[in-house]
């Protein structure tokens, strides 16, 4: 990771994600992957897939969807929920973009590392 501010971290330039595609950022908190929409809208999320784990960010980016590589389940981007008739979600990073710059929002991502139970 790069920069970071009090609630925010900087992860990269909008530009380096490609449009329908993802790239990671490796945390403490394990694999975020950071999605860019056709429209340009960006979104991040765990890099797990709810069902069995997959990379997400390996996944085929469509709408504001993405579609697991493993076993095509289609997550929302906006909500981390799994759609149709599937069921389940990967948790959502809220990300800001500033002059052209991705920040993802660190109390979000701090949480991710919280075990739950």
């Amino acid at each position: 990771m790069n920069a970071m501010t009090a609630e925010w971290i900087d992860v990269g330039a909008e530009a380096d994600i490609p449009l329908r595609g993802a790239r990671v950022v490796r945390s403490l908190a394990g694999d975020i992957a950071v999605f860019r929409a056709a429209d340009g809208s960006v979104f991040a999320l765990r890099d797990r897939c709810p069902h069995k784990g997959g990379p997400l960010s390996q996944g085929i980016v469509h709408g504001h969807g993405v579609t697991c590589p493993l076993h095509n389940w289609v997550i929302s981007l906006e909500t981390g929920e799994a759609q149709g008739a599937d069921h389940g979600c990967t948790p959502r990073i809220p990300v800001q973009i500033t002059e052209g710059r991705v920040l993802l929002d660190a109390r979000a991502i701090a949480r991710l590392a919280v075990p739950h139970g």
